[in-house]
């Protein structure tokens, strides 16, 4: 294979590919917006959230956008959450709940296969999903689906997956600070890397997304 051919493929990244502002969605978050190419959140890609505790993913990061982007095509699809989702949280964030379709699965192939055709399905504004460990080659899988779906595509998994390879758009690293999170940027196609990102929880309005036994995760 010579190398013409090889950079004709979709798996392929080539540096200098920057995101543009029009493929891209804000965060919500300052200053989010201002370390992230484009501006916000990547569209037609996927980002992995590495979190402590699988459990307490940090929805609430997540908010502004999915509420954002919801009109813009039918379906928010949520594949095996940790816990039970919080209606009156969502709808808060400006969620259409009628809109949003909750996917249960036990085998890790049936989460990634489901992932990946709502990825690729064009019909979904964003795709949440908690796989559990994903090899590099789900993550190849679930990019390019992304790509050929155009949407918002999102992965949460726990520190584990710190080091291994990804062929995801964004990687992040969220820690639990007192009042938001700690976040380093340790992928970022199309621009550079930071660390110790301090975004601060918006408290002053409801962002409540899940319900455990505990009582309401903020």
């Amino acid at each position: 294979m010579n190398l013409e051919s090889c950079l004709k493929r979709r798996d392929i990244w080539r540096g200098k590919k920057t995101t543009r502002s029009g493929d891209t969605v804000a965060t919500g978050f300052s200053v989010l917006d201002r370390h992230l190419p484009g501006g916000g959140w990547p569209q037609h890609a996927l980002t992995e959230i590495l979190v402590e505790n699988i459990t307490y993913s940090p929805l609430w990061l997540l908010m502004p956008a999915l509420g954002e982007i919801m009109s813009t095509r039918p379906w928010q699809i949520w594949i095996t959450p940790p816990a039970i989702p919080y209606p009156p949280g969502l709808s808060q964030n400006g969620l259409d709940l009628s809109k949003i379709l909750m996917i249960t699965a036990v085998d890790r192939s049936d989460i990634l296969w489901s992932a990946e055709q709502a990825l690729r399905s064009r019909a979904c504004s964003a795709v949440l999903c908690w796989p559990g460990k994903l090899h590099q080659s789900a993550t190849r899988r679930l990019q390019l689906a992304a790509e050929h779906g155009g949407g918002l595509g999102i992965c949460f998994q726990n520190e584990s997956a710190l080091h291994t390879h990804s062929m995801a758009t964004l990687k992040l690293h969220c820690r639990n600070t007192d009042d938001g999170l700690r976040i380093d940027l340790i992928k970022c196609r199309g621009g550079p890397l930071h660390q110790n990102l301090t975004v601060k929880h918006p408290s002053c309005r409801p962002t409540t997304a899940i319900k455990t036994k505990e009582g309401p995760y903020q």
